[in-house]
């Protein structure tokens, strides 16, 4: 049974347009339309992206080793904090191990001011030690005899050295303290706690998509990969160390490691995605020109703003809202907008299935002001919608394609954890998936039990206090 509440998604197929709109709309079908055939070229790429990412420094899919080696069992018990660091938010997280694959969470939240952001990084470190404090008091936890393990998701840019050592190469999402760039924030924070007494030891550096992968881990010890399909895209996946031939980092304590694979960079240089005039529009006006121009297709910051470019392309050839009584220009302000068509529109859209398209015309003439619909139009909308969500899902899982076929499955078949508002709540999304991956691996028998995929929830959160359960193992065989 899948995890994932998301609604299904009722298709349009019929339009009842005009011969020129029928035509428009069987051009874009084909532009947008994925098939099999162009899936698996993908996923060929995809597997020799990954190759060369795991061969040398500096390629597109940088494949950046997590440090994070060995497995989960799920019967690991004890105590581990995690540290949630990289919005407006703090988070601090306590996750109680129970063994059985079974855990407890409480957490806590605080707000980080636009002054700590700025200011010395010394101030954010003590803030955040006393948070910790603090926290700790209120679980009854302050006198611990022994140090308790944290896992620490930084999220910003960092080059590991080891699973609790980094630099910090810059910082991103409005946050610029002094004093932090080219440190390591691991030994600024472990500072902090012990000028403040605090029994923490900082024991791992986390990235998100690593923790998710270890959050669904735990109790499904088959797991294999974790994807982040939310706002952004990510993946990571469990490597042998032989195939790693870029490490040079020394004897480790398994042959096995997490491999953080950035792959929202994959094919930068755009020799085989299907990109549209669409997608290319969007690119050019996002803050990151010729940037993870796989995660702008598959991601739900993206979406939407394709979905509106293709709208807002019928709308200027007048073959959606015309009227005779005003021009459709006069009509569309609202959608003439940057990032006005958010993909939780498309979300309500895609789910309608209202004899008439009610829901949809609702959505529109509420968010965008579009009012009076006709029936046609909101047919022609909610395809628009389909076809760029139900391409998202089928590239997508491209790269779970890529990864499996890499890695190779065994008779008992695998586990892969995927958090994120995409595969959570977008209609069908996890369906198509399924669908794309049935076409990509025909070989394998009962695809859906044998490549589970199933919601990871809070890589950052749990997913770091288990990261920092597997470093005190790492240690502990040392």
């Amino acid at each position: 049974m899948s995890s994932v509440k998301a609604p299904q998604a009722y298709e349009v197929n019929e339009f009842g347009g005009t011969p020129e709109q029928e035509a428009y709309m069987q051009d874009i079908i084909n532009q947008f339309t994925v098939d099999t055939t162009y899936l698996n070229q993908i996923r060929d790429r995809f597997i020799k992206e990954m190759n060369k990412g795991l061969e040398k420094e500096g390629a597109t899919v940088a494949m950046i080793p997590s440090y994070v080696e060995g497995r989960l069992t799920g019967k690991e018990q004890g105590n581990f904090l995690a540290l949630d660091l990289g919005g407006t938010n703090l988070r601090v997280v306590l996750v109680t191990l129970e063994g059985a694959g079974k855990f407890k969470t409480v957490s806590s939240k605080s707000r980080v001011s636009d002054e700590l952001k700025s200011g010395p990084m010394r101030n954010l470190c003590d803030y955040i030690a006393e948070c910790i404090d603090t926290f700790l008091t209120e679980q009854g936890l302050e006198d611990q005899e022994t140090e308790l393990n944290l896992g620490y998701t930084f999220s910003f840019p960092v080059l590991q050295t080891k699973i609790n050592r980094g630099v910090l190469s810059t910082w991103t999402k409005g946050f610029a303290c002094s004093g932090a760039v080219g440190k390591d924030p691991v030994l600024l924070l472990q500072d902090a706690l012990l000028r403040k007494h605090v029994p923490v030891k900082v024991s791992a550096l986390v990235n998100d998509t690593v923790g998710t992968l270890l959050s669904n881990a735990y109790n499904k010890p088959s797991t294999v990969a974790g994807l982040i399909l939310g706002t952004g895209a990510n993946g990571a996946y469990i490597e042998k160390m032989e195939n790693i031939k870029k490490w040079k980092g020394g004897k480790t304590t398994s042959d096995e490691m997490i491999i953080n694979m950035e792959f929202g960079a994959f094919d930068n240089e755009r020799k085989i995605l299907p990109l549209t005039r669409f997608d290319n529009k969007l690119d050019r006006e996002s803050i990151n020109p010729h940037s993870q121009i796989y995660e702008k297709m598959i991601s739900g910051m993206y979406l939407g703003e394709i979905s509106r470019n293709v709208l807002t392309d019928m709308i200027d050839r007048e073959l959606l809202l015309k009227r005779d009584e005003h021009t459709s220009i006069a009509w569309s302000k609202d959608i003439s907008k940057h990032w006005s068509f958010e993909t939780a529109f498309m979300s309500n859209i895609e789910a309608d299935k209202s004899k008439d398209f009610t829901e949809t015309k609702e959505i529109l003439d509420t968010n965008l002001n579009l009012h009076d619909i006709t029936t046609t139009e909101a047919k022609f909308i909610k395809k628009i919608c389909e076809l760029v969500g139900k391409r998202a899902a089928r590239l997508a899982a491209a790269s779970i394609a890529a990864i499996v076929q890499h890695i190779g499955i065994t008779k008992e078949g695998c586990d892969i954890g995927i958090d994120g508002s995409l595969y959570e709540f977008y209609p069908s999304f996890e369906s198509r998936m399924y669908d794309a991956l049935e076409e990509m691996l025909p070989e394998v028998h009962d695809l859906r039990k044998t490549i589970r995929l199933g919601l990871a929830r809070d890589g950052s959160g749990v997913g770091a206090a288990l990261t920092a359960c597997v470093a005190a193992n790492m240690e502990s065989r040392k």
